[in-house]
């Protein structure tokens, strides 16, 4: 708000500034062609109307100033005259330009975010008798959905989740993250085994990816006292224990990324780690551990893990989302999701 109430006001400031400048200069030094900034500058903050408004305030002053130094109707003066009315009339249509843009982005974000709500719905608070926290950031400067994908799901065998992150980026990663969804959603009701769940996802995927296309993931059963994991080349998820000991559940023997079975034979394999009373485990995508600061250091996402011990696991994931932006200094490269499950203890 500061920064557009300065933009604002900028105009006004600099023919001010141009006038005071021409007073102190005497009859020598005339700046008066200087107030064409004054237009030019309310064309990237205001409306049509104000820039013609800041124009004629402009025009108006140049005469004032052409009466005061004896210079109206001279060549020089009715040239700063053609000048204000040029730029004038430039800056009045590329302010209805910017504004035609404001407008048609402001239509986008709509769009992406009603797309978000389609394809990426708001995970619940509580899935069972765990605590769901979520924090997604896109890379896309002006959109709020990405390549990287997440769900949860209460279904009749349990507790079930996908977190995942598709090649590439732009509309193609979207589309490829929406198929997966949609897999995932029928699957995750209809199969008994997680690892099924699995086949049912690179069944599909088989149909729709092309080339060496492809799309790493986790898919999670949670169980009273345990999980079963099913890793497809993903970022082994961080074990928060309740004693505050830490581990990453690794799988021993990773899977190939969804979209790549036909390079292996082998099943999919499951493993299971404990999951106990007041243990949390964090899913996350790789824009998170190798988001850079301006260094080149990579994240340290264990050494930061204590924020995740707040009472309020969101709070504790805002923290930790607050955390990774700074350490960037700026926009993320790459998108970045984040799923905090906690067992809250008895």
């Amino acid at each position: 708000m500061r920064s557009l109430r300065i933009l604002r006001w900028l105009p006004f400031v600099v023919m001010l500034g141009v006038v005071l400048t021409d007073l102190l200069a005497g009859e020598n030094l005339v700046f008066l062609p200087l107030l064409t900034l004054g237009p030019a500058f309310a064309s990237v903050s205001g409306g049509v109307r104000r820039t013609a408004a800041v124009g004629a305030v402009g025009l108006a002053l140049c005469v004032l100033m052409a009466v005061y130094n004896d210079l109206l109707f001279t060549f020089e003066n009715n040239l700063t005259v053609v000048s204000i009315v040029g730029v004038t009339a430039a800056s009045m249509l590329a302010s209805r330009l910017r504004l035609r843009r404001e407008r048609e982005l402001a239509s986008v974000r709509q769009v992406a975010e009603a797309a978000q709500r389609v394809l990426l719905r708001p995970v619940p608070r509580r899935a069972g008798d765990l605590q769901v926290a979520l924090s997604y950031t896109s890379a896309a400067a002006e959109a709020q959905i990405g390549g990287d994908l997440y769900e949860i799901v209460t279904t009749p065998h349990g507790v079930r989740l996908l977190i995942g992150d598709v090649q590439g980026k732009g509309l193609a990663a979207v589309e490829t993250a929406a198929w997966v969804l949609g897999a995932f959603r029928e699957a995750a009701y209809d199969e008994a085994d997680p690892a099924d769940i699995g086949e049912r996802l690179e069944a599909s995927l088989a149909r729709h990816l092309g080339g060496e296309q492809f799309v790493t993931a986790i898919v999670a059963e949670i169980h009273e006292t345990e999980m079963t994991l099913v890793n497809f080349g993903h970022p082994a998820p961080l074990l928060i224990r309740a004693d505050g000991t830490l581990s990453t559940a690794e799988p021993p023997d990773p899977g190939l990324p969804l979209g790549l079975g036909a390079l292996e034979s082998a099943a999919v394999k499951t493993h299971r780690v404990p999951f106990g009373s007041g243990d949390r485990i964090l899913f996350f995508t790789d824009g998170v551990i190798e988001a850079r600061n301006g260094r080149g250091e990579f994240y340290p996402l264990e050494a930061r893990a204590w924020l995740l011990r707040r009472d309020d696991p969101q709070a504790g994931l805002d923290a930790l989302r607050a955390d990774l932006v700074q350490h960037t200094g700026g926009p993320l490269l790459d998108d970045a999701a984040m799923l905090l499950l906690h067992r809250p203890s008895e």
